[in-house]
């Protein structure tokens, strides 16, 4: 099992997350995070603030709810993936890891589509399929609650799907 994998389904088993959507604002939360919603350019989707002991994710309010639901996971994947920062914003991520500048942006999204899409659920709710056409990825992309484009890139790094 990879770093990712394993460190998001201990934190799913802790916080008794068993099924999508993946409850991003209520895990921000629980790990002592607050979640601000906003409103920035276009540009920023979310920022990672620490300050003593306080926590705050503040994510950009104008951008669809399902990129907001990956800033927050993103911006998780930073809390836990690289305790050592005081402040970390995020301007024009994309989801396409490939895209990232650098490794720690790249590891973040890795981090996001695992706790949005965990592995062990998407292989679930994909063995009830055939095979996958465009329509399962928008019906699984609206059980996630995360973009289509995520969940198609979802599925390819997970082997379900060619590469587009």
């Amino acid at each position: 099992m990879d770093q990712n994998r394993k460190k998001v389904s201990d934190l799913l088993k802790k916080l008794g997350v068993h099924r999508p959507p993946i409850p991003v604002d209520k895990i921000a939360e629980m790990l002592g995070i607050e979640v601000r919603y906003l409103p920035s350019s276009d540009g920023v989707s979310g920022a990672l603030i620490r300050k003593g002991k306080e926590l705050i994710i503040g994510v950009n309010s104008s951008q669809h709810p399902n990129r907001q639901r990956f800033t927050i996971a993103h911006e998780i994947g930073h809390y836990i993936l690289h305790k050592g920062w005081s402040l970390h914003v995020d301007e024009d991520f994309c989801i396409n890891r490939d895209g990232a500048d650098n490794l720690d942006e790249r590891a973040a999204n890795r981090f996001a589509a695992e706790l949005l899409m965990p592995e062990d659920l998407i292989q679930a709710d994909v063995a009830r399929f055939e095979f996958i056409n465009d329509a399962v990825v928008s019906a699984l992309a609206d059980k996630y609650r995360v973009s289509s484009q995520a969940m198609q890139l979802r599925l390819v790094n997970l082997g379900y799907r060619e590469p587009f």
